[in-house]
């Protein structure tokens, strides 16, 4: 049939085939990129290599540590629960070692009121105010942090073993700093397990960070530590011995050792220790009680507050990612790289596959009056059709596995149901993401977009147990 014959209901039969196509070939390449994964994690369950230890906490919580250790936590307008935040760290962490970093602004008074009175009769805490107006970026804050700590060493003559990498919004678990201090005899850089809390009121979009975290730290970072693959840190429950934070510093030319023109410097910091050769090693261990040790927080419960951060996530990794940090010569953390900044690519074949469903269901109807022609579904593109919806089944099915091993099974049985939400959100971050990537490429200033935190889980009623 001549194009000049095809009705506009034509054109539309013809582009819903072109876009399935595209959908389903790029969700089979997302398959098969899935399915490695899984493939690598049973195969190091089964050989031994990815397992789980248990440790008993009473020997663990409260055990000195080897030398003294930073702990760093950047904050800008965190007046609300940066109080909480101190004192549950101080509480649970009470090593005399142990000394805690606060940065604020000088043009954010709010919260240096609330890190003093929460710092008040206590020996161990520095609180250091910026002289830049804020927002920097969080990187920007965590150097001026590091300087403190050059400071404090110079002034005392001391220095200290590690720096550990926290949020003004976290909940540390005590048997977490002993864990990390242990662990330096083996790794220049360890992280700890995030896990979301789950909140009464935002069961679906703090709810699907649950999901996402309990997946993806449970699996995939687990993977990446067994290959010896460089993997990102999260920025919290991360800790960096010091004498690696000195390199980093020396090789930014005394900029200090977090790149303050970055969104996601946490996700680099991983992958430049890595990088430079230093070991890194990912830290999931359970306490005898059952419970992972990690670091726990409330993770945003509006759709906007959950775009907003995961636009920084996307733009920082993915698209500002490739400029920074290239690709490595290895294969391996080549492949891992390409995981990490599938993001936008991703968000648009979702997007696709969306526009899809109201696409195809519009046809049928008109299909049923008679004003189109039925779809023509080829072999090929009925068996692409069979391979991703068993895929689907197949990542429901894991995603509502490992949720309802750390959240209980009816946290399982949501998850499935979360994931149209999880793609959603996906999708409106990396359209913000890839605007506000354009918007740098043109001069323009990126700056601390940051999350604001109202409640702090140790002292709110919000949290569910």
């Amino acid at each position: 049939m001549l194009a000049a014959e095809l009705s506009p209901v034509d054109w539309l039969v013809l582009l819903q085939h072109e876009l399935l196509l595209f959908a389903s070939l790029f969700f089979l390449l997302g398959t098969l990129d899935e399915l490695a994964i899984d493939a690598l994690y049973m195969v190091g369950r089964a050989r031994g290599r990815i397992r789980t230890p248990r440790i008993d906490r009473s020997t663990v919580e409260g055990r000195a540590i080897a030398g003294p250790a930073a702990v760093i936590i950047p904050a800008w307008h965190e007046d609300d629960v940066i109080g909480a935040t101190m004192r549950h760290l101080l509480d649970a962490w009470p090593q005399a070692q142990l000394r805690l970093y606060v940065g604020c602004y000088a043009n954010d008074p709010a919260t240096i009121a609330a890190a003093t009175r929460a710092a008040r009769g206590q020996s161990r805490v520095r609180i250091v105010v910026h002289s830049a107006c804020g927002p920097t970026t969080k990187a920007d804050c965590m150097n001026r942090l590091y300087r403190a700590i050059e400071g404090d060493e110079r002034r005392e003559g001391l220095r200290f073993r590690m720096v550990v990498i926290h949020d003004a919004e976290d909940m540390v678990d005590p048997a977490a700093l002993p864990l990390l201090d242990a662990g330096l005899a083996k790794a220049e850089l360890l992280q700890l397990p995030v896990l979301p809390m789950r909140q009464r009121r935002s069961r679906w979009v703090s709810g699907h960070y649950i999901d996402e975290f309990a997946e993806a730290h449970a699996k995939a970072m687990v993977v990446r530590d067994w290959l010896r693959a460089g993997f990102p840190s999260a920025g919290v429950g991360c800790a960096v011995s010091r004498e690696r934070l000195a390199l980093l510093d020396l090789q930014a030319g005394g900029s200090g050792p977090f790149d303050a023109s970055s969104l996601t410097e946490d996700y680099e910091l991983g992958l430049k220790v890595a990088e430079a050769g230093g070991a890194t090693k990912f830290v999931r261990v359970r306490g005898d009680d059952g419970r992972l040790i990690a670091t726990r927080a409330f993770f945003p419960r509006t759709l906007e507050t959950a775009v907003r951060q995961k636009t920084r996530w996307v733009c920082g990794i993915a698209l500002q990612g490739w400029d920074r940090m290239g690709w490595s010569g290895r294969p391996l953390d080549g492949w891992m790289r390409v995981r990490d900044r599938r993001g936008p690519l991703s968000a648009l074949v979702l997007f696709v596959a969306y526009l899809l469903v109201f696409l195809t269901g519009g046809l049928a109807i008109a299909h049923q009056l008679g004003l189109a022609r039925a779809p023509v579904v080829t072999p090929a593109t009925k068996a692409l059709l069979i391979a991703n919806a068993a895929s689907l089944g197949w990542r429901a099915a894991c995603r509502a596995l490992f949720t309802a091993r750390e959240y209980g099974p009816s946290e399982g049985v949501r998850a499935v149901f979360r994931i149209p939400l999880s793609n959603i959100i996906a999708i409106m971050a990396a359209r913000r993401a890839v605007a506000q990537y354009v918007f740098s490429l043109l001069g323009g200033t990126l700056r601390w977009d940051k999350t604001e935190h109202r409640e702090h889980p140790a002292v709110s009623q919000e949290m569910l147990a």
